[in-house]
């Protein structure tokens, strides 16, 4: 079943404000918290629904790679994802969002104190890791599986936990108030344990005081065909760990796309400068060129005019979305040299009156403007 439109979700347009898109998403949150909606599947389904879009909107960055994107633009292989979680639990949505209800950060439980308020506990997330990655046109054409090297905090071994005597190990304190929606019950993290539910009771030598240490680790990843400068793709679990019983932080991994000799990319296109002799251009010529999956030759006809596009259908990039592959457009240029020998200059200048040598342009042969109105459509 196809994804909502995270838009339609929140029931906001795209030119939305980020305080509208808050507002909007507090609105539905409320509607649809499961303390309010007792055993209603649907309404915990939409109350994610809501969490999910807002996580990806809310980011200015996330927004942006869905707006070009859509969904897709945190599918592919690997365990890439980067925004938009279908699978986000309860305790991710309380966590991560609770400022939206005005909790200090913690975590949201509604409406009497049932349902998934009370003591449950908060598990804390690991921090990210951030890294770049620089590929090539040609890695970017065909997808890669870059081995990186990684320093990544790690449980230490001998590290033992006990829980927090300030808040039994539910990782955060609450607060009841009365409001016209009925009792609602913020939380925000404790401050002895970091919300963690736990605190250190024994660690070896070298550990921090959350009982990590910092190990280098080499990684894996598989980078799809299509991406683009600046994407970030995440490697889900290859951040730092948390303490005790902990979510493992994620690996983000931003596109770095490096300049090709010969080869410019506009979207899922290329384009390669051709540059062929005056000779080559009357007579007609075999040319080799570049593209992403190595040197190809292309005949040029006699008598090509400079200026000319040739399209190499699906020698472009493929597309992130899987739409099929972009095309490879040639721009022939006819190079006229600077210097003449004095037999040459003497040829040139008896062809200057001669009728053959006088431009007749054909209604094929394309203005400048209707050339770069054909690279677009």
């Amino acid at each position: 079943m196809a994804k909502a439109d995270y838009y339609q979700t929140l029931g906001i347009s795209k030119s939305a404000t980020a305080a509208e898109i808050k507002k909007a998403y507090r609105k539905k949150a409320i509607e649809f918290h499961p303390d309010k909606n007792p055993d209603d599947a649907t309404a915990e389904s939409k109350f994610k629904e809501a969490a999910e879009a807002y996580e990806v909107l809310s980011d200015d960055n996330k927004k942006s790679r869905y707006d070009q994107f859509g969904h897709q633009a945190f599918e592919g292989g690997g365990g890439f994802g980067g925004g938009g979680r279908g699978g986000m639990n309860m305790d991710d949505i309380f966590s991560q969002f609770g400022d939206i209800f005005g909790g200090g950060g913690g975590g949201f439980s509604g409406f009497g104190g049932g349902g998934f308020g009370g003591q449950q506990q908060r598990r804390v997330k690991g921090s990210n890791l951030r890294i770049r990655v620089k590929l090539t046109l040609e890695e970017i054409a065909n997808g890669v599986e870059k081995k990186i090297k990684v320093k990544r905090k790690i449980q230490a071994e001998g590290t033992t936990y006990k829980t927090c005597g300030t808040c039994n190990g539910s990782g955060q304190v609450t607060r009841v108030t009365n409001t016209i929606l009925g009792r609602m019950q913020t939380a925000s993290p404790c401050t002895t344990c970091g919300g963690a539910g736990q605190t250190i009771d024994k660690k070896p030598a070298g550990a921090d005081g959350q009982g990590l240490i910092v190990n280098e680790e080499t990684i894996s990843v598989k980078i799809p065909a299509g991406v683009v400068d600046g994407m970030q793709l995440k490697v889900t679990g290859k951040g730092n760990d948390a303490p005790g019983n902990g979510i493992t932080g994620d690996l983000l991994v931003a596109i770095e796309e490096q300049d090709h000799d010969s080869l410019q990319r506009e979207g899922d296109n290329l384009h390669y400068d051709l540059y062929v002799s005056l000779p080559d251009a009357i007579l007609g010529a075999s040319k080799e060129i570049d593209t992403v999956t190595g040197k190809v030759r292309i005949k040029v006809e006699a008598g090509l005019q400079s200026g000319k596009i040739l399209r190499l259908r699906g020698k472009g990039i493929p597309s992130i979305n899987g739409y099929g592959k972009g095309d490879l457009l040639v721009h022939v240029n006819v190079w006229t040299p600077k210097t003449l020998s004095k037999d040459q200059k003497a040829f040139f200048e008896k062809m200057k009156d001669d009728d053959h040598f006088s431009p007749k342009p054909e209604r094929s042969d394309k203005s400048f403007f209707e050339k770069v109105k054909d690279m677009f459509s």
